[in-house]
Protein backbone atom coordinates (compact mmCIF):
# COMPACT_ATOMS: atom_id res chain seq x y z
CA UNK A 1 0.00 0.00 0.00
CA UNK A 2 2.69 2.27 0.71
CA UNK A 3 4.41 1.81 -2.83
CA UNK A 4 0.86 2.75 -4.38
CA UNK A 5 0.65 5.62 -2.43
CA UNK A 6 3.93 6.84 -2.99
CA UNK A 7 3.68 5.93 -6.63
CA UNK A 8 0.77 7.96 -6.76
CA UNK A 9 1.39 11.29 -4.75
CA UNK A 10 4.96 11.86 -6.59
CA UNK A 11 2.22 13.05 -9.26
CA UNK A 12 0.22 15.19 -6.94
CA UNK A 13 0.27 18.65 -6.52
CA UNK A 14 1.17 19.98 -2.60
CA UNK A 15 -2.54 21.52 -2.35
CA UNK A 16 -4.03 17.91 -2.86
CA UNK A 17 -2.23 16.03 -0.12
CA UNK A 18 -2.96 18.79 2.74
CA UNK A 19 -5.72 16.82 4.64
CA UNK A 20 -8.31 14.28 2.51
CA UNK A 21 -8.74 14.90 -0.82
CA UNK A 22 -11.52 12.45 -0.91
CA UNK A 23 -13.31 13.55 2.05
CA UNK A 24 -16.97 14.89 0.80
CA UNK A 25 -17.03 18.78 1.49
CA UNK A 26 -20.27 19.01 0.93
CA UNK A 27 -22.81 17.91 4.03
CA UNK A 28 -24.54 14.48 3.63
CA UNK A 29 -27.71 15.63 2.46
CA UNK A 30 -25.76 17.15 0.03
CA UNK A 31 -24.20 14.42 -0.98
CA UNK A 32 -27.55 11.90 -0.75
CA UNK A 33 -29.48 14.59 -3.30
CA UNK A 34 -26.47 14.54 -5.63
CA UNK A 35 -26.72 10.53 -5.54
CA UNK A 36 -30.05 10.60 -6.06
CA UNK A 37 -30.05 12.86 -9.23
CA UNK A 38 -27.13 11.66 -10.92
CA UNK A 39 -28.58 7.78 -10.08
CA UNK A 40 -31.93 8.70 -11.49
CA UNK A 41 -30.63 10.88 -14.91
CA UNK A 42 -27.92 7.88 -15.45
CA UNK A 43 -30.80 5.20 -15.45
CA UNK A 44 -32.81 7.08 -17.67
CA UNK A 45 -29.77 8.27 -19.94
CA UNK A 46 -28.33 4.40 -20.04
CA UNK A 47 -32.35 2.89 -21.06
CA UNK A 48 -32.45 5.87 -23.94
CA UNK A 49 -28.92 5.70 -25.31
CA UNK A 50 -29.16 1.64 -24.73
CA UNK A 51 -32.35 1.62 -26.47
CA UNK A 52 -30.83 3.82 -29.27
CA UNK A 53 -27.56 1.29 -29.97
CA UNK A 54 -30.41 -1.42 -29.71
CA UNK A 55 -32.43 -0.48 -32.61
CA UNK A 56 -29.06 0.33 -34.61
CA UNK A 57 -27.72 -3.10 -34.25
CA UNK A 58 -30.70 -4.53 -35.61
CA UNK A 59 -30.12 -2.57 -38.92
CA UNK A 60 -26.85 -2.00 -38.99
CA UNK A 61 -26.31 -3.32 -42.39
CA UNK A 62 -28.67 -0.42 -43.62
CA UNK A 63 -27.32 2.59 -41.18
CA UNK A 64 -26.61 5.37 -43.36
CA UNK A 65 -23.59 7.76 -42.49
CA UNK A 66 -25.75 10.27 -40.19
CA UNK A 67 -27.31 7.23 -38.37
CA UNK A 68 -23.86 5.98 -38.14
CA UNK A 69 -22.87 9.25 -36.24
CA UNK A 70 -26.18 8.91 -33.96
CA UNK A 71 -25.04 5.49 -32.87
CA UNK A 72 -21.55 6.74 -32.13
CA UNK A 73 -22.83 9.89 -29.95
CA UNK A 74 -25.27 7.20 -28.22
CA UNK A 75 -22.30 4.74 -27.57
CA UNK A 76 -20.08 7.73 -26.36
CA UNK A 77 -22.91 8.77 -24.04
CA UNK A 78 -24.01 5.33 -22.66
CA UNK A 79 -20.15 5.45 -22.10
CA UNK A 80 -20.41 8.22 -19.48
CA UNK A 81 -23.30 6.83 -17.80
CA UNK A 82 -22.32 3.19 -17.29
CA UNK A 83 -18.84 4.13 -16.72
CA UNK A 84 -18.66 7.11 -14.07
CA UNK A 85 -21.95 7.53 -12.28
CA UNK A 86 -21.76 4.51 -10.49
CA UNK A 87 -18.46 5.37 -8.60
CA UNK A 88 -20.06 8.88 -8.16
CA UNK A 89 -23.14 7.69 -6.71
CA UNK A 90 -21.24 4.70 -4.36
CA UNK A 91 -18.86 7.72 -2.89
CA UNK A 92 -21.53 9.93 -2.23
CA UNK A 93 -23.27 7.96 -0.44
CA UNK A 94 -20.36 6.94 1.20
CA UNK A 95 -19.76 10.48 2.23
CA UNK A 96 -15.84 10.36 0.41
CA UNK A 97 -14.43 8.73 -2.64
CA UNK A 98 -13.92 5.29 -2.28
CA UNK A 99 -11.35 3.65 -5.04
CA UNK A 100 -7.98 6.02 -4.05
CA UNK A 101 -5.96 7.61 -6.43
CA UNK A 102 -5.71 4.68 -8.78
CA UNK A 103 -9.61 4.85 -9.18
CA UNK A 104 -9.49 8.39 -9.23
CA UNK A 105 -7.43 8.54 -12.47
CA UNK A 106 -9.58 5.78 -13.88
CA UNK A 107 -12.52 7.30 -13.30
CA UNK A 108 -10.65 10.89 -14.58
CA UNK A 109 -9.87 8.83 -18.07
CA UNK A 110 -13.11 7.72 -18.67
CA UNK A 111 -15.24 10.61 -18.18
CA UNK A 112 -12.82 12.48 -20.17
CA UNK A 113 -12.84 10.81 -23.09
CA UNK A 114 -16.25 10.03 -23.04
CA UNK A 115 -17.17 13.65 -22.54
CA UNK A 116 -14.16 14.22 -25.56
CA UNK A 117 -15.37 11.47 -27.96
CA UNK A 118 -18.96 13.18 -27.58
CA UNK A 119 -18.07 16.22 -28.01
CA UNK A 120 -15.93 15.65 -31.11
CA UNK A 121 -18.24 13.24 -32.56
CA UNK A 122 -20.94 16.35 -32.24
CA UNK A 123 -18.23 18.08 -34.25
CA UNK A 124 -18.28 15.85 -37.39
CA UNK A 125 -21.94 15.56 -37.63
CA UNK A 126 -22.00 19.20 -37.78
CA UNK A 127 -19.40 19.56 -40.52
CA UNK A 128 -21.43 16.58 -41.93
CA UNK A 129 -24.85 18.89 -42.13
CA UNK A 130 -22.92 21.80 -43.05
CA UNK A 131 -21.54 20.23 -46.19
CA UNK A 132 -24.79 18.55 -46.73
CA UNK A 133 -26.46 21.97 -46.68
CA UNK A 134 -24.16 24.59 -47.98
CA UNK A 135 -22.19 22.28 -50.16
CA UNK A 136 -24.24 19.72 -51.33
CA UNK A 137 -22.14 18.45 -54.09
CA UNK A 138 -19.49 17.57 -51.17
CA UNK A 139 -22.31 16.46 -49.32
CA UNK A 140 -23.25 13.81 -51.68
CA UNK A 141 -19.65 12.47 -51.86
CA UNK A 142 -19.99 11.06 -48.35
CA UNK A 143 -20.89 7.44 -47.77
CA UNK A 144 -20.55 5.02 -45.11
CA UNK A 145 -16.82 4.40 -45.24
CA UNK A 146 -16.07 8.34 -45.05
CA UNK A 147 -18.08 8.22 -41.87
CA UNK A 148 -16.69 5.12 -39.91
CA UNK A 149 -13.18 6.88 -41.02
CA UNK A 150 -14.16 9.85 -39.16
CA UNK A 151 -15.22 8.27 -36.32
CA UNK A 152 -12.26 6.18 -36.03
CA UNK A 153 -10.41 9.28 -35.57
CA UNK A 154 -13.05 10.63 -33.18
CA UNK A 155 -12.08 7.51 -30.99
CA UNK A 156 -8.48 7.94 -31.55
CA UNK A 157 -8.43 11.87 -30.98
CA UNK A 158 -10.14 11.27 -27.48
CA UNK A 159 -8.00 8.86 -26.31
CA UNK A 160 -4.54 10.44 -27.06
CA UNK A 161 -6.07 13.13 -24.98
CA UNK A 162 -7.71 11.21 -21.96
CA UNK A 163 -4.39 9.63 -21.88
CA UNK A 164 -1.55 12.31 -21.81
CA UNK A 165 -2.69 13.01 -17.91
CA UNK A 166 -1.47 9.16 -17.36
CA UNK A 167 1.51 9.48 -18.95
CA UNK A 168 3.07 12.80 -17.18
CA UNK A 169 1.11 15.66 -18.82
CA UNK A 170 -1.31 17.05 -16.63
CA UNK A 171 -3.15 14.89 -14.16
CA UNK A 172 -6.27 13.71 -12.60
CA UNK A 173 -7.74 14.49 -9.03
CA UNK A 174 -10.37 14.84 -7.07
CA UNK A 175 -12.53 17.34 -7.45
CA UNK A 176 -13.22 20.56 -5.24
CA UNK A 177 -16.22 18.67 -3.40
CA UNK A 178 -14.34 15.02 -2.90
CA UNK A 179 -16.66 12.74 -4.47
CA UNK A 180 -15.59 12.66 -7.74
CA UNK A 181 -12.59 13.72 -10.06
CA UNK A 182 -11.54 15.24 -13.37
CA UNK A 183 -8.57 16.84 -14.84
CA UNK A 184 -6.42 18.77 -12.42
CA UNK A 185 -7.49 22.23 -13.57
CA UNK A 186 -5.24 24.15 -10.56
CA UNK A 187 -1.96 22.58 -12.27
CA UNK A 188 -2.13 25.76 -14.65
CA UNK A 189 -1.34 27.45 -11.48
CA UNK A 190 1.77 25.24 -10.14
CA UNK A 191 3.76 24.86 -12.82
CA UNK A 192 4.75 25.80 -16.89
CA UNK A 193 4.00 22.51 -18.32
CA UNK A 194 0.95 22.24 -16.33
CA UNK A 195 -0.03 25.85 -17.42
CA UNK A 196 0.87 24.61 -21.40
CA UNK A 197 -1.49 20.73 -20.77
CA UNK A 198 -4.43 23.60 -19.84
CA UNK A 199 -4.28 25.40 -22.33
CA UNK A 200 -3.60 22.71 -24.92
CA UNK A 201 -6.57 20.84 -23.54
CA UNK A 202 -8.72 23.90 -23.79
CA UNK A 203 -7.41 24.85 -27.35
CA UNK A 204 -8.25 21.34 -28.22
CA UNK A 205 -10.91 19.79 -26.93
CA UNK A 206 -13.44 22.86 -26.13
CA UNK A 207 -12.45 26.10 -28.09
CA UNK A 208 -11.53 23.77 -31.56
CA UNK A 209 -14.78 21.48 -31.72
CA UNK A 210 -16.99 24.67 -30.37
CA UNK A 211 -15.75 26.78 -33.09
CA UNK A 212 -16.33 24.28 -35.75
CA UNK A 213 -19.92 23.69 -34.31
CA UNK A 214 -20.55 26.84 -34.02
CA UNK A 215 -19.14 28.03 -37.70
CA UNK A 216 -21.07 24.81 -39.51
CA UNK A 217 -24.44 25.54 -37.37
CA UNK A 218 -24.14 29.58 -38.21
CA UNK A 219 -23.61 29.03 -42.12
CA UNK A 220 -26.32 26.63 -42.00
CA UNK A 221 -29.01 29.43 -41.12
CA UNK A 222 -27.52 32.06 -42.98
CA UNK A 223 -27.91 29.69 -46.25
CA UNK A 224 -31.91 28.51 -45.41
CA UNK A 225 -32.32 32.30 -44.67
CA UNK A 226 -30.85 33.34 -47.85
CA UNK A 227 -32.87 30.55 -49.57
CA UNK A 228 -36.23 30.89 -48.01
CA UNK A 229 -38.00 30.32 -51.31
CA UNK A 230 -36.10 26.92 -52.51
CA UNK A 231 -36.81 25.97 -49.26
CA UNK A 232 -40.40 26.78 -49.75
CA UNK A 233 -39.91 24.95 -53.22
CA UNK A 234 -38.73 21.77 -51.03
CA UNK A 235 -41.87 21.20 -49.57
CA UNK A 236 -44.19 21.51 -52.18
CA UNK A 237 -42.53 18.90 -54.13
CA UNK A 238 -42.75 15.81 -53.32
CA UNK A 239 -39.21 14.80 -55.76
CA UNK A 240 -37.21 16.88 -53.04
CA UNK A 241 -37.73 14.56 -50.05
CA UNK A 242 -34.02 14.06 -49.63
CA UNK A 243 -33.66 17.36 -49.15
CA UNK A 244 -36.61 18.11 -46.93
CA UNK A 245 -35.07 14.74 -44.34
CA UNK A 246 -31.45 16.76 -44.57
CA UNK A 247 -33.01 19.51 -43.14
CA UNK A 248 -34.75 17.84 -40.54
CA UNK A 249 -31.53 16.53 -39.44
CA UNK A 250 -30.03 19.08 -39.24
CA UNK A 251 -32.52 20.62 -36.85
CA UNK A 252 -32.14 17.24 -34.67
CA UNK A 253 -28.46 18.12 -34.88
CA UNK A 254 -28.72 21.32 -33.80
CA UNK A 255 -31.14 20.75 -31.16
CA UNK A 256 -28.26 17.82 -29.68
CA UNK A 257 -25.50 20.36 -29.83
CA UNK A 258 -27.76 22.74 -28.07
CA UNK A 259 -28.67 20.80 -25.24
CA UNK A 260 -25.11 19.77 -25.13
CA UNK A 261 -23.38 23.02 -24.92
CA UNK A 262 -26.51 24.34 -21.70
CA UNK A 263 -25.18 21.05 -19.49
CA UNK A 264 -20.88 22.06 -20.43
CA UNK A 265 -20.36 25.12 -20.54
CA UNK A 266 -21.21 25.88 -16.77
CA UNK A 267 -19.18 23.28 -15.94
CA UNK A 268 -16.57 24.75 -18.50
CA UNK A 269 -16.68 28.49 -17.46
CA UNK A 270 -16.02 26.99 -13.85
CA UNK A 271 -13.06 25.03 -14.63
CA UNK A 272 -11.58 27.86 -16.17
CA UNK A 273 -12.09 30.14 -13.30
CA UNK A 274 -10.70 27.48 -10.94
CA UNK A 275 -7.87 27.18 -13.60
CA UNK A 276 -6.54 30.31 -13.72
CA UNK A 277 -8.95 32.24 -11.03
CA UNK A 278 -7.51 32.98 -7.80
CA UNK A 279 -7.34 29.98 -5.42
CA UNK A 280 -10.89 29.02 -4.03
CA UNK A 281 -12.50 31.73 -5.96
CA UNK A 282 -15.12 29.30 -6.56
CA UNK A 283 -17.20 28.42 -3.70
CA UNK A 284 -17.72 24.16 -3.10
CA UNK A 285 -21.37 24.22 -3.14
CA UNK A 286 -21.00 26.49 -6.53
CA UNK A 287 -19.12 24.14 -8.27
CA UNK A 288 -21.36 21.69 -7.63
CA UNK A 289 -24.15 22.39 -9.56
CA UNK A 290 -22.42 23.00 -13.12
CA UNK A 291 -20.82 18.96 -12.71
CA UNK A 292 -24.37 17.33 -12.13
CA UNK A 293 -25.51 19.10 -14.50
CA UNK A 294 -22.56 17.94 -17.08
CA UNK A 295 -22.95 14.54 -16.17
CA UNK A 296 -26.54 14.55 -16.68
CA UNK A 297 -25.81 15.68 -20.83
CA UNK A 298 -26.32 11.72 -21.82
CA UNK A 299 -30.20 12.13 -20.68
CA UNK A 300 -30.62 14.27 -23.34
CA UNK A 301 -30.03 13.31 -26.37
CA UNK A 302 -32.54 10.11 -26.59
CA UNK A 303 -35.06 12.68 -24.99
CA UNK A 304 -34.68 14.82 -27.92
CA UNK A 305 -35.13 11.88 -30.05
CA UNK A 306 -38.47 10.85 -28.42
CA UNK A 307 -39.42 14.49 -29.08
CA UNK A 308 -38.62 14.38 -32.62
CA UNK A 309 -40.09 11.32 -33.05
CA UNK A 310 -43.61 11.86 -31.94
CA UNK A 311 -43.50 15.59 -33.33
CA UNK A 312 -43.31 13.41 -36.69
CA UNK A 313 -45.77 10.61 -35.46
CA UNK A 314 -48.36 13.84 -34.47
CA UNK A 315 -47.59 15.50 -38.21
CA UNK A 316 -48.38 12.22 -40.15
CA UNK A 317 -51.75 11.52 -37.63
CA UNK A 318 -52.63 15.49 -38.22
CA UNK A 319 -52.17 15.12 -42.21
CA UNK A 320 -54.06 11.99 -42.38
CA UNK A 321 -57.18 13.70 -40.49
CA UNK A 322 -56.91 16.20 -43.54
CA UNK A 323 -57.10 13.64 -45.63
CA UNK A 324 -59.81 11.09 -44.66
CA UNK A 325 -61.92 14.50 -44.13
CA UNK A 326 -61.07 15.27 -47.89
CA UNK A 327 -62.66 11.82 -49.22
CA UNK A 328 -65.36 12.26 -46.75
CA UNK A 329 -66.56 15.88 -48.28
CA UNK A 330 -65.23 14.83 -51.66
CA UNK A 331 -65.79 11.19 -52.24
CA UNK A 332 -64.66 9.93 -55.73
CA UNK A 333 -67.01 9.77 -58.42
Amino acid sequence: MENESSLHTAHVPPHLLQGDPFSSQLPKEWDIVAASYILITGIFAAIGNGDIIYMAIKRKTKLKPAELMTLNLAIFDLGISVAGKPFFVVSSLAHRWLFGWYGCCLYGWGSFFFGCGSLCTMTVVSFDRYLKICHMRYGFWIERHHAMLSLLLVWLYAAFWATMPLVGWGSYAPEPFGTSCTLNWRLAQTSAAGQSFILTILVFCLILPAGIIIFSYSRIIVKVKSSRKEISRFNKCDNNSHDILEIKLTKVAMLICGGFFIAWLPYAIVSVVSAFGKPDSVPIPVSVIPTLLAKSSPMYNPIIYQLIAWKCSCAKSSRLKVFNRMKEHYPPR
